[in-house]
Order: C-alpha cells, then sequence, then structure tokens
C-alpha cells in the first residue's frame, strides 16, 4: 500500500478557450498522506475547489495525473471513475444532499445499495453510533437538526470504508458549537481509525482540527503549516487575501 492517499503531480485545470481563458490550477504537485487530516485554504478563487474535485476524480485535470491510492485516475472513463469513488472515497459537501423520504439508516446506506452491495450490519451500527445518532434511525431529515443531518451524511461518506473522505466546507451551514462537533467527529475519524480526511474550508478554526494545512492562491501551492493554531492559519490567509486582492473565503 502506498504512503500517499492522494498524490497530484504537475496538475493543471484550466477553463474557457480563446481569451478567455481560467487557469484554476497551475502544476500542483503535492502528497497527501495516509492517516492524515489535510486542510486547504485560499482566498476566493485561489482554486481550492477545483484542487479537492481533481482530487476525488470529480473533475478530470487539464495535464498531469492524480492518484488515489495506487490508481491513476486519468487512465480511468467515466463508468471506471463512478466505481472507484464508490469504493475509496466518501464525500460530505456544505449542502446535506440526503433523501428526504428516506430514513437515518437508508440515506446512510445509499451508497452501497446502488453499488448493489448488502450493508454490514455490524459497522453500519457503528458507523451511525460513532456519529451519535444511534436513537434516530427510523427519522427522516425534517425530523433532524442542521448538525444531525451533517452527521448522516458523515455517517453515509464511512460507511463503505472508504480509503479517503473529501469534505467541502462541511461546517459552511452550521452554527459555531454545531460545527465544532462535526469537525470534532471528523478529527476522531482519523485518529480513532486511521482514516484520510481531505477538506476545503475558509475557516482558520476548523482548518485547525487538521494535521495540514495546504494554502493555494492564484492556482499555485504557496505555502503549508503543520499542527497550527487557529490564529497562525487566520494570519497566512490575511497575508494570501492582501496577495490576491481579494477577500479569503
Amino acid at each position: 500500500m502506498t504512503a500517499h492517499a492522494v498524490r497530484l503531480n504537475a496538475v493543471t485545470k484550466t477553463y474557457g478557450g480563446n481569451k478567455r481563458v481560467v487557469h484554476a490550477l497551475r502544476g500542483i504537485t503535492v502528497d497527501l498522506p495516509r492517516g492524515h487530516f489535510t486542510a486547504v485554504m485560499g482566498p476566493s478563487g485561489s482554486g481550492k475547489s477545483t484542487f479537492l474535485h481533481c482530487a476525488a476524480g470529480l473533475d478530470t485535470p487539464t495535464s498531469g495525473t492524480v492518484h488515489l491510492g495506487e490508481v491513476e485516475l486519468s487512465r480511468m472513463n467515466e463508468t471506471q471513475l463512478t466505481e472507484l469513488r464508490r469504493q475509496k472515497a466518501g464525500f460530505v459537501f456544505q449542502a446535506f444532499n440526503l433523501i428526504p423520504s428516506l430514513t437515518v439508516t437508508d440515506n446512510v446506506t445509499l451508497p452501497l445499495r446502488l453499488a448493489g452491495a448488502r450493508p454490514d450490519r455490524a459497522w453500519l451500527g457503528e458507523v451511525i453510533g460513532r456519529v451519535g445518532l444511534g436513537e434516530r434511525t427510523g427519522h427522516r431529515p425534517s425530523q433532524l437538526s442542521g448538525g444531525q443531518q451533517q452527521r448522516v451524511a458523515l455517517a453515509r461518506a464511512l460507511v463503505t470504508r472508504p480509503e479517503v473522505v473529501f469534505a467541502d466546507e462541511p461546517t459552511g451551514a452550521l452554527d459555531t458549537q454545531t460545527a465544532a462537533e462535526v469537525l470534532g467527529l471528523l478529527r476522531q475519524v482519523v485518529d480513532a481509525t486511521g482514516q484520510t480526511v481531505v477538506m476545503v474550508t475558509h475557516d482558520p478554526v476548523a482548518a485547525a482540527y487538521a494535521d495540514r494545512v495546504l494554502f493555494l492562491a492564484d492556482g499555485l501551492l504557496v505555502d503549508e503549516v503543520w499542527s497550527a493554531t487557529a490564529d497562525t492559519i487566520g494570519q497566512r490567509m490575511t497575508a494570501l487575501g492582501r496577495r490576491a486582492g481579494a477577500v479569503p473565503c
């Protein structure tokens, strides 16, 4: 098994054409190690969401290569990528993306059913218990708070035992206390199970839960810190915002 969960090598991503080309990523090379929590930050338009989408196989780089574990994504067609994501990646987004008519249990096990697999009942119970929803398994999303819905989304991301959990602004729609609870769960996933988490966030407090924070600006990887406080991360973000002439977000 490789030491990295995700590897990007000389990855570029451009959009548009002629005189309206947008360079979202400009030759990004980085390894994201297994069993670590990595946060990705940068000013608005820095390329952080594009970075996540390329790393997770949701978008295709214009050039360069992306490896998810030992698999090079550029060698796969869309059907193969879909199957790989179901097996090796879990996703948590700002929008909870739950099915309103389904219970907690049915929402959590949806990825397995789509893949034609039966849930491991012991593991399902452990995952739902880990996110604190053991007493809510029969509830529907409308009967849950926003924080509880995000916990369902996290359980859904974990139930397939993915190699990497990708999170895009997972606490953006939550209040401060609930966000801290969800971030604590992500931290626990890494510490207790050796899982790998890659999270895009605009919030220095959220990024401080990570082992490592990568900073993007103008599509370039310009800085990184390990085991940093929210104050340190915030100072780096402020400096990047001034450099880019943008408000950090």
